[in-house]
């Protein structure tokens, strides 16, 4: 395990959980890399130097974050009327919750993206008298419209590019589907704000679409769920700004270094969510990759590596990756290394050891199958596949109840009868609420940690 950060920014450290030994000719080498990061509280959250000038801030620093709030004024925000208002009501909560000195704006979303306030292009700072105004300019909003989600990113991308902040994130509240502009130009919305700001998307009701909202969540490496109840917005949005409050660093890499002869296979952050990183690797120098992890607070994630190496003769050892946790320099200089942890391969010819799985790869394996046999069983629900539903639901009841994750098992008891959740013996339920189906599919990818 290794700890190191320059002072200002949160102290970051990082365990590595694996079984080094492997068969003569073995070259796979797993393991779960744990991520702590812990810093004192007002602690700046970038290096000192690194501010730029011309930001705005209180005291004349930078703020250390910009949010933009993307609230859905589409037409079917008026059915029932009282979505609307709890959608007002819940941008004002977010608005409470922002800290003085935090640049800020408020998108309206229909078919295209209007600034609701401060307006003119730019983001207003928080303190009493602009959320005042903020929160008088959202008693105006009212439903009309259609739906283009990708025009509400991209303006939410042109307004945060306007700040200096580490943080730059979006909270983008939607309850229909993306009727207005085609998947192509969501995605190249999408792809066009990944690595710029990260984004938390929230859908009411049950009329919205799963897989768009939580596309948009990965995408821009942020959190997805479900308020069914739009009575429930405003405590949702509350939870979300203060978690936004409490980042202290933002555009984080872990960085993978890997010998002559060795190769990546995967990257997948399996705590709290299954999050696949592989595709979203970026060259970093000779044998180096990174993966980008968005913003930190105080808090912990695991990812697991995978790494193909040569394969060597018993007795000999080698170091399969360096993990390290890296932050951008504004001058472009080297990156300051945040942490770093080693994953070694040392062939044996001790069966038993080298066929041990270590207790951690084994348990994120089992959740990363629990999300995927969630999702698959779900499709083929939709799609009238009884028997193909019934046996990934049962498996998805078995490693649920396996791993002693009791929300999605409750989650599941509302799509399947449990027959005998060991062996994963389930029935689908006849009559399935569309909020228990969704709420199970966008909580699919949700862990639990492994008990250390």
């Amino acid at each position: 395990m290794a700890s190191m950060s320059p002072p200002s920014v949160p102290r970051f450290s990082v365990e590595v959980y694996q079984n080094v030994n492997l068969p003569e000719g073995g070259r796979e080498v797993n393991a779960i890399v744990t991520v702590t990061a812990a810093g004192g509280p007002g602690e700046p959250s970038l290096p000192s130097g690194s501010l730029s000038p011309g930001s705005f801030s209180p005291g004349g620093h930078a703020p250390d974050a910009a949010v933009v709030v993307m609230v859905d004024c589409s037409g079917s925000m008026d059915y029932p009327p009282a979505k609307m208002r709890n959608a007002r009501d819940a941008t004002a909560a977010a608005i409470d919750a922002l800290r003085d000195g935090v640049a800020f704006a408020v998108v309206a979303g229909t078919h295209q993206a209007r600034e609701v306030y401060p307006g003119g292009g730019r983001l207003a700072v928080a303190d009493a008298t602009t959320r005042g105004q903020a929160k008088e300019a959202l008693r105006k909003l009212g439903p009309g419209g259609g739906t283009a989600i990708g025009t509400w990113l991209r303006l939410a991308d042109r307004l945060l590019s306007s700040s200096d902040a580490s943080i730059r994130h979006g909270i983008l509240l939607t309850d229909g589907r993306n009727e207005h502009e085609e998947p192509e130009a969501l995605r190249a919305s999408l792809d066009a704000c990944a690595g710029r700001f990260t984004c938390d998307a929230r859908g009411v009701g049950t009329d919205w679409e799963v897989k768009e909202v939580t596309g948009i969540a990965s995408a821009l490496l942020g959190s997805a769920d479900i308020v069914a109840d739009p009575a429930a917005l405003a405590a949702d949005f509350t939870s979300m700004m203060e978690t936004v409050m409490g980042k202290e660093v933002g555009d984080v890499s872990l960085r993978l270094w890997t010998p002559q002869g060795a190769e990546v296979l995967f990257v997948k952050q399996m705590a709290p969510t299954v999050e696949e990183l592989t595709d979203r690797r970026s060259a970093a120098g000779p044998r180096a990759s990174d993966y980008p992890t968005g913003s930190w607070g105080d808090e912990s994630r695991d990812y697991h590596v995978c790494v193909r190496v040569p394969s060597a003769h018993v007795g000999q050892e080698m170091l399969a990756a360096r993990v390290s946790l890296v932050l951008p320099t504004p001058d472009g200089a080297s990156p300051h290394v945040l942490a770093q942890g080693l994953v070694r391969a040392v062939w044996t010819d001790d069966l038993a050891a080298s066929t041990s799985i270590n207790p951690q790869v084994a348990h994120y394996t089992g959740q990363a199958e629990l999300a995927q046999a969630i999702q698959q069983g779900l499709d083929l629900r939709k799609s009238g596949d009884v028997d193909g539903a019934t046996a990934k639901l049962g498996r998805a009841v078995q490693l649920a109840s396996r791993s002693g994750h009791e929300d999605t098992a409750k989650l599941l008891a509302k799509v399947v009868d449990v027959v005998d959740a060991a062996n994963g013996t389930v029935r689908l339920k006849t009559k399935v609420s569309e909020e228990a189906e969704m709420t199970l599919e966008t909580r699919s990818t949700k862990t639990v940690r492994v008990k250390k």
